[in-house]
């Protein structure tokens, strides 16, 4: 009986104690606040904040990772353009720390699933990342290149390697597509409000949904990116109807949003998406499709001459008006857009002539185009000071960046996730496994079809999304072999 009353006064004296320093803790912090704000200095008052997403990295990273995904959407980029340092606050140096965190991992405590590593998609993006190395020595201007290398680390790294093992847990998949979604929606009502502001004028919405994106094909490429999800989760009976009514919500902000961003691509990756959707519910064989697109090339290439005189002959330039917005696409004569686009790809077909192995090194496109624009092609936004964006394609861009292997490669990297995901949809018997890979799929098809136009792999906003899906197309192959992954765990 002494030794049960020793031990409670010992636990009550303990308590005591802890309480006392809780107190005497707070009034420091306290003190130290009154002082800095009557030199109005306020940054302190984020002190609890930092220590507790500190405590975070340590002993719940999953979270970091879902908490980097929130912030992401409304993270604002800082550009030092001199020196090509430019940083997406708060998002990236969160995704260095676990970087960092992660390296240190690797080094004490190699506990990660071996097949993560050995699967076909790691293999890929891991020799992606060598030959971006590789090009990186070889760059005209390596600092550049590193730091592009080190941002693609800091994006791979946090949400493919870890986002594999985040979405062991199913529910984590859902949880990622909706707390992007969240902040994204944010952006959307103060994008439209802005625009809102002028008429919702064509022009106007170029750049509306800045500093959060910074511009409306950036802004597009995303909206486009999570509606085949939304309309995955609506029409989907494996969720409550609670969640079927928000996702009818979500769906129908994001496709008013895709419409006022008068982002041509974003609409035409759409529609490519909901092609692929077709082909497979009615399930077309691959030879079909190759068949018809060897028909398809033959017909463009002998009739290449029509075709191109008929595209000259369009002068539709952007418009507020839906349809005719739709036919400025084909406009390759007076649209500044599309032939600003074309002078671009046109440098960088000759700057891959110039050096077709290794390129001129990852991230530089924009400081070396310059002298390989010819003065026909420019238009009346042409610029030489490398001030204006990249090459506008996910397949151009690394050719003239990383030689000839740098685009086969991406290439590669396409097929891969499309094979993995075809394999888990038709080899899963769970309707909602069969959902979520189909729409992550048709998801990650818009953006990649986006890729002949834009690239924004580069930039936070894309990369957590793009990575992020390709991670859980892995964790559903992987971990519903076994039934290693349900979402409970």
């Amino acid at each position: 009986m002494k030794d049960k009353l020793a031990a409670i006064r010992s636990y009550l004296t303990g308590g005591n104690q802890r309480i006392t320093i809780l107190y005497f803790l707070s009034a420091i912090f306290i003190g130290l606040n009154c002082y800095f704000v009557s030199r109005e200095v306020y940054w302190l008052f984020f002190m609890p904040l930092f220590l507790g997403v500190i405590y975070l990295y340590f002993y719940s990273l999953d979270r970091i990772l879902l908490l980097i995904t929130l912030l992401t959407p409304v993270a604002i980029n800082i550009t030092q353009f001199d020196f090509n340092v430019g940083v997406s606050l708060p998002s990236e140096p969160m995704m260095l720390g676990v970087l960092l965190l992660f390296i240190i991992k690797i080094i004490y405590a190699n506990d990660f699933d071996k097949r993560i590593w050995t699967h076909p998609l790691t293999i890929v993006i891991g020799l992606q990342l060598v030959w971006m190395l590789i090009t990186s020595i070889t760059s005209d201007i390596p600092l550049v290149s590193f730091k592009h290398l080190l941002a693609r680390l800091w994006f791979v790294i946090p949400f493919y390697i870890l986002g594999i093992q985040l979405f062991r847990k199913r529910s984590n998949i859902n949880l990622f597509v909706w707390f992007y979604a969240i902040s994204l929606i944010g952006v959307i009502f103060y994008t439209t409000y802005n625009h809102s502001l002028w008429g919702f004028d064509e022009k106007a919405g170029h750049w509306v949904m800045e500093p959060f994106y910074n511009d409306h094909t950036a802004y597009g490429a995303i909206l486009a990116l999570y509606i085949p999800l939304f309309c995955g989760f609506t029409f989907s009976n494996v969720y409550s109807k609670t969640i079927r009514f928000f996702s009818v919500l979500v769906l129908v902000i994001l496709f008013t949003a895709l419409v006022l961003s008068f982002c041509r691509a974003a609409w035409l990756s759409l529609a490519f998406a909901f092609g692929i959707l077709f082909i497979i519910l009615l399930r077309i064989k691959f030879k079909w499709i190759l068949f018809v697109s060897v028909i398809f090339g033959i017909t463009f290439y002998l009739f290449s001459f029509q075709i191109l005189d008929r595209l000259e002959k369009n002068r539709q330039g952007p418009s507020a008006n839906f349809v005719e917005h739709i036919r400025s696409i084909s406009n390759i004569s007076t649209d500044n857009s599309n032939l600003e686009r074309i002078n671009r790809w046109q440098s960088a077909l000759r700057m891959f002539a110039e050096r077709p192995v290794f390129g001129f090194g990852p991230g530089t496109y924009q400081f070396e185009y310059a002298p390989f624009q010819r003065s026909e092609e420019k238009t009346l936004i042409s610029t030489n000071a490398g001030d204006k964006g990249n090459a506008h394609s996910e397949y151009i861009g690394p050719l003239a960046e990383q030689g000839f292997p740098g685009m086969i490669i991406v290439f590669v990297l396409i097929w891969s996730f499309i094979h993995t995901a075809m394999r888990v949809y038709r080899r899963s018997d769970e309707p909602e496994v069969k959902m979520l890979t189909l729409s992550l799929m048709l998801a990650l098809m818009t953006y990649f079809f986006h890729g002949i136009m834009n690239n924004f792999l580069d930039t936070d906003k894309a990369s957590v999304p793009v990575w992020g899906f390709m991670a859980a197309i892995v964790a559903l192959d992987l971990y519903t072999r076994g039934r290693e992954v349900t979402n409970d765990q």
